[in-house]
């Protein structure tokens, strides 16, 4: 009976490393990030889970501040009173291209709208030319934050277990919303609309 248990349970294991490995990239510097992931509020890390926190479970505004592409310094605290999206991204990881388009169309429906909502790309592991030339290659206009060895995301508040990851930030800079793994154009309207409803 034991061997049988102990068989399935590793059956189980190994199908969720199969799909952890298809919906997200591992990136070794964000392995301590990865551990201490676990253990926050039921967040699963890399299927592309969705994950969101009703206004009085939120903790503390993030903290994230550091240089964009262009050299331009840019502080999280800027965005104050706005909806922010943040999304680490990687040129070396698959997962994260394929949802440039998404991420871009996102964000185009909410700059036509003039609604208040702020996308930021936070770099993972790239030279600034080769983070620029991919986010030029899939049309990315919305900006990023330069690689800086991951030291940006330490005021993420352990949410980072994955690359990519988005986070949705309500108007106080409290995550709202995570999805850790690729994510797409509706799934994020669809996060960062019940954040603007919330102001209402």
């Amino acid at each position: 009976m034991s061997s049988s248990i102990t068989r399935r349970a590793a059956a189980v294991i190994a199908a969720g490393a199969l799909t952890f490995g298809a919906a997200a990239c591992g990136d070794g510097k964000n392995d301590e990030i990865s551990k201490q992931a676990q253990d926050q509020k039921g967040y699963v890390g890399g299927d592309g889970t969705v994950e969101e926190l009703p206004a009085a479970k939120r903790d503390k505004p993030v903290t994230l501040s550091g240089k964009l592409l262009d050299g331009t310094d840019w502080n999280v605290e800027q965005a104050r009173g706005k909806v922010v999206v943040l999304n680490v991204w990687g040129a070396w990881c698959g997962p994260c291209q394929a949802e440039m388009p998404h991420l871009q169309k996102a964000w185009q429906s909410y700059e036509k709208s003039g609604k208040n909502v702020v996308f930021m790309g936070i770099d993972q592991r790239d030279s600034n030319a080769v983070a620029s030339s991919t986010l030029k290659k899939w049309g990315v206009t919305y900006p990023s934050l330069a690689n800086d060895d991951g030291a940006n995301l330490q005021g993420l508040q352990r949410k980072v277990s994955a690359t990519p990851t988005t986070l949705v930030l309500d108007a106080q800079g409290r995550i709202a919303a995570r999805v850790s793994g690729a994510t797409t154009e509706t799934t994020v309207r669809n996060m960062v609309d019940r954040v603007l409803a919330e102001k209402a």
